[in-house]
C-alpha cells in the first residue's frame, strides 16, 4: 500500500467525523438569536437596556457611568476609544469604541473582526438607559459591514425566521453576546453580581446554574427589597433571565400549601426560589387577563419576562413584541403569568399581578413592557 492510498483512506475516514462534528454545531440552540434579537429603531441596529437603581440620584448615576465608560473604552488602549460628550446636567454621557470580537481562537488559526460602535447612556434618578448603536466591522483588514446589512433579521434569518444563515450566524451571535456583555458590564458598575462563566470549560455548568441578567428583554431592577444586604438584578430576558444574590434555587420551594389549586405552594414574595428566574428565560411565558376559565384572553409574552422588587415590593415583568394585540392587557387591573417549562402542559409557576402604572410612554413599532406587582405566586410541588 503505498502513501497516496494511506493518505486517501485516512482522509476518507476522518470525512465522517468531521460532518459529525459540523452536524453536531448546526444542531446547537440558536433560539435566543433568532427574531427580534438584534433590534431595529427606524431601519437601524440599536441594542438597548434599561437599568433601574431605586435611590440613586441623578448625578450619582452619571458618576458611575462616567467612570465605567471611561475604563470600558481604555481597555484595548486605542485612543479612538474615548468619550466624545457629556452633559452632566442633562445627564447625557456618548462614548465611541473599537474592540475585537473573536469567533474563533486556537493554537494555530484566530479568526476575529475589528467592531467600532458607538454608546450613549442617558442618566435620570434611579434610572439609566444605555443604547449601543451604529456598529460596524472591519474584517480581515480590508472587508468592513455594517451591521444593518449584516446581522438583521433580513439579512441573517431564513425566509421562515427559523434558522440563522449559514456564513453570517457567527456574526449575528457574537454580536449579541458583545451587547449582552458591555450590558452585563453596566449592571456589574452598579453592584450587581457578575453572572458570566469564568472559564469556558465551566461555561455550560455555569449557565445552567446562573442564567445570564442581561440577555432578554425588558429592564434590569438593580436594588433589593433590603438594600443593606440583598443585591437583586432582574430582567426581561428570552435571555436572560434573572439570579437573586442570596436565595438560588433551593432543593424544595419553602411555603404552604395552596387551597385554590391543588398541587401548589404559595411561595413567600421574599424569597422567590432560583427555579422561578430561570423559568423567565428557559419557559413560557403565557399572560391570562380574566378570571373566568371559559372566557379568558390568554396571549404569550413574545419577547420575554422578568422578576425584581421596586419599593421593596416583588414586582413581575412581561414584554409584548411590537407585533401582539396589546388592548386586552391595557384594559386590564390585574392578570396572571404561568411559567411553562419546556415541554410541559401545566404551569410550574403561577404569578397572580396587580398592574402598576406605566412609567414610560410605549412608542410605535417597538416592544411594550409591562410591570405588575405580585400579589400571590404559586408554585407546582
Amino acid at each position: 500500500m503505498n502513501k497516496f492510498t494511506i493518505l486517501f483512506l485516512t482522509m476518507f475516514l476522518a470525512l465522517p467525523m468531521a460532518m459529525k462534528a459540523d452536524s453536531a454545531k448546526e444542531k446547537k440552540d440558536d433560539t435566543r438569536y433568532l427574531a427580534g434579537a438584534v433590534p431595529e429603531v427606524e431601519g437601524k441596529v440599536v441594542f438597548s437596556k434599561e437599568f433601574q437603581i431605586p435611590g440613586m440620584s441623578q448625578a450619582q448615576i452619571y458618576d458611575t457611568m462616567t467612570k465605567w465608560m471611561d475604563e470600558r473604552l481604555k481597555e484595548n488602549k486605542n485612543t479612538d476609544s474615548r468619550i466624545v460628550f457629556s452633559d452632566e446636567v442633562k445627564g447625557t454621557i456618548a462614548g465611541i469604541g473599537e474592540e475585537w470580537i473573536v469567533f474563533h481562537s486556537s493554537a494555530l488559526s484566530l479568526d476575529r473582526t475589528l467592531v467600532n460602535y458607538q454608546i450613549t447612556v442617558t442618566c435620570k434618578p434611579g434610572n439609566c438607559l444605555v443604547e449601543l448603536e451604529k456598529i460596524r466591522f472591519t474584517y480581515r483588514e480590508t472587508e468592513k459591514y455594517k451591521a444593518e446589512e449584516w446581522i438583521t433579521d433580513k439579512y441573517a434569518l431564513n425566509k421562515a425566521k427559523t434558522k440563522l444563515v449559514r456564513g453570517l450566524a457567527k456574526w449575528r451571535r457574537k454580536t449579541v453576546d458583545f451587547a449582552d456583555d458591555i450590558f452585563m458590564d453596566v449592571a456589574v458598575a452598579f453592584g450587581a453580581p457578575d453572572t458570566r462563566p469564568k472559564t469556558e470549560k465551566k461555561k455550560k455548568e455555569e449557565e445552567q446554574k446562573t442564567p445570564s441578567i442581561v440577555a432578554a428583554a425588558g429592564p434590569i431592577v438593580i436594588g433589593g427589597a433590603d438594600k443593606k444586604t440583598d443585591i437583586k438584578v432582574t430582567t426581561g430576558e428570552p435571555a436572560q433571565t434573572t439570579v437573586p444574590a442570596a436565595t438560588l434555587t433551593p432543593a424544595t420551594p419553602a411555603g404552604k400549601a395552596s387551597a385554590d389549586m391543588p398541587g401548589y405552594i404559595e411561595i413567600d414574595l421574599k424569597q422567590i426560589p432560583g427555579e422561578v428566574y430561570a423559568l423567565m428565560g428557559s419557559g413560557k411565558l403565557v399572560i391570562s387577563i380574566g378570571k373566568d376559565e371559559f372566557n379568558m384572553t390568554n396571549m404569550t409574552a413574545n419577547a420575554g419576562g422578568a422578576l425584581g422588587y421596586q419599593s421593596g415590593k416583588a414586582v413581575a415583568y412581561c414584554t409584548l413584541s411590537p407585533d401582539q394585540a396589546y388592548d386586552a392587557i391595557e384594559k386590564a387591573d390585574s392578570y396572571t403569568l404561568k411559567l411553562y417549562a419546556p415541554n410541559q402542559t401545566t404551569p410550574s409557576a403561577v404569578i397572580e399581578c396587580k398592574k402598576m402604572p406605566s412609567q414610560t410612554t410605549p412608542q410605535a413599532g417597538q416592544p411594550r413592557t409591562y410591570v405588575g406587582e405580585i400579589v400571590k405566586l404559586l408554585m407546582k410541588k
